[in-house]
């Protein structure tokens, strides 16, 4: 799918022409036939437009003549408990702004309705990207804390092992987000230190990524909160992953308390049992004519097993 922007009146609206210049151009999911009609009509490079199509692509920057290519990775929600992420393709020329993503991302659905996004101003443009990508990782990782916190408490009132796979899922996106996380701190740093500042003189204004001194505060901004994102998945997967560990430890326990007390039962049990198979053998035995002689067994069972109780919960074992 092929949808193209331009800025008319401060208000980004949807256009036909893709030849306009300052054109932010989204292709979702596109098609071969898609991707060479927006090569040929804006004249960007089809390798850096199909570079996003493979969804195993990690975020990287790439130049070639005016053009220039950034990779980055978004954060896709599955469901309320997985997290994936994908490569988004930012295209920049020198009249056109091409966005390529495998889906429909938030991040971009929300440029295109609501963020102040404006395709003349290139570098801006993509720096915005990237920072709404770290936002979202945030929230993204807010909602995966805030549903870990709910299973804690029910886990502990009931330890079943549908709550336990959840956690798993929890803690399965949350290092899903961590990598990709890295990834682009490794993008934006250097972005920062290479990319974004190459020497003074002509070389920094016929580079097709030129920076400004509100995009350099833009770009610090995009990645203070990418590590405040990192900080954050990697705290909270550290905590799940403890939490898993004494939740397991606590079945563990609740497991050898109910054998140990099955345990103590059985004995106690085993001897009026024992008793009770002494006085049914067909051989003489004391008490035999007695008229008192199932009172007294079941007396000295009772003593027994009471002498036995004792015992055990003296040790613990009750």
């Amino acid at each position: 799918m092929i949808k193209a922007y331009r800025e008319i009146q401060s208000v980004l609206t949807e256009v036909q022409d893709l030849t306009s210049p300052h054109t932010w151009i989204r292709l979702i999911a596109p098609t071969m036939e898609e991707v060479e009609r927006v090569h040929k009509e804006t004249g960007l490079s089809l390798d850096f437009l199909r570079a996003a199509l493979d969804k195993y692509e990690r975020p990287r920057q790439e130049e070639e003549g005016n053009q220039a290519l950034v990779l980055l990775s978004l954060p896709m929600q599955r469901s309320d408990l997985i997290y994936r992420t994908i490569p988004m393709g930012v295209v920049i020329g020198p009249q056109h702004v091409a966005t390529v993503c495998l889906e429909e991302t938030p991040l971009v659905r929300e440029s295109s309705q609501r963020l102040r996004i404006h395709p003349g101003k290139r570098t801006r443009f993509f720096l915005l990207m990237l920072y709404w990508a770290a936002i979202q990782f945030i929230d993204g990782i807010n909602q995966l804390n805030a549903r870990a916190e709910a299973l804690e408490v029910t886990l502990r009132r009931s330890q079943r092992n549908e709550l336990m796979f959840q956690l798993m899922e929890i803690q399965k996106s949350l290092v899903y987000l961590s990598i990709a996380l890295k990834s682009n701190q490794i993008l934006m740093e250097e972005l920062l230190r290479s990319c974004l500042k190459p020497p003074s003189g002509a070389e920094r204004w016929n580079r097709p990524l030129r920076l400004y001194p509100e995009d350099e505060d833009l770009l610090e901004d995009a990645i203070t909160e990418n590590k405040q994102a990192l900080s954050m998945a990697e705290v909270h997967s550290n905590i799940l992953s403890s939490t898993m560990g004494a939740f397991a430890s606590i079945v563990s326990n609740n497991l050898n308390m109910v054998m140990k007390f099955l345990a103590a039962v059985t004995i106690i049990l085993a001897i009026p049992t024992m008793i009770g198979s002494f006085y049914g053998m067909n051989i003489a035995l004391p008490l035999q004519d007695h008229p008192w002689a199932f009172p007294i067994l079941m007396g000295v069972s009772a003593l027994a097993c009471a002498v036995a109780i004792w015992f055990l919960v003296r040790r613990r074992m009750l």
